[in-house]
């Protein structure tokens, strides 16, 4: 894993994968994944249902890396362009050196340990680059997927966040899991 010149927005290297900034390019690789309804089930957002709701979702990804509250990656598989899903930090809080982590990925790519890949890469550079010290991930319980992926990678089941968010007409549970920098170490 590389990452590039650090005043710009950071392209990050795995064995498989480049993951960079989304541009306006990409809107219709967006949209291809975020307007299904398998992929959008736990992400919080109905799925979307035009152009422009993809495009909405990229100034969004520019505004939080603007802002500094966050930074959202696409990935694309080395070779090929396409944006096939994005993982990033959001809720960025350098006061306390802590981000929440996020992924999604089109269906058609699931269980290829993409986004175990990813989350490998970002993790690293969220620990290395932006000096955090925690970086947690909330999980709807029926998210059995993420709760893998999470453990997978080190992060610990530390409870459940009762009626926590509310998205799509209802409130929902989360589990919370964190991972510090010293459980890599």
């Amino acid at each position: 894993m590389s990452y590039q010149n650090k005043n710009e927005f950071p392209i990050l290297f795995t064995d498989r994968l480049v993951l960079r900034e989304v541009t306006y390019l990409d809107a219709n690789d967006i949209y291809h994944y975020l307007s299904d309804e398998e992929v959008m089930r736990y992400y919080g957002l109905a799925p979307f249902e035009s152009l422009k709701d993809a495009e909405d979702e990229i100034v969004w990804y520019r505004k939080i890396f603007d802002h500094n509250t966050g930074i959202r990656w696409g990935i694309t598989l080395k070779g090929n362009d396409k944006v096939i899903g994005s993982c990033g930090f959001l809720n960025f809080t350098k006061q306390h050196a802590r981000a929440e982590i996020g992924a999604e990925l089109a269906k058609e790519y699931w269980s290829n340990g993409i986004v175990s890949e990813a989350f490998r890469a970002i993790l690293g550079y969220g620990f290395n680059e932006m000096s955090l010290m925690r970086i947690q991930a909330l999980i709807e319980p029926e998210n059995n997927a993420s709760k893998k992926l999470a453990e997978k990678n080190g992060f610990v089941k530390e409870g459940l966040l009762r009626k926590y968010e509310y998205t799509n007409g209802k409130y929902d549970d989360l589990f919370i899991y964190s991972i510090l920098r010293e459980d890599l170490l």
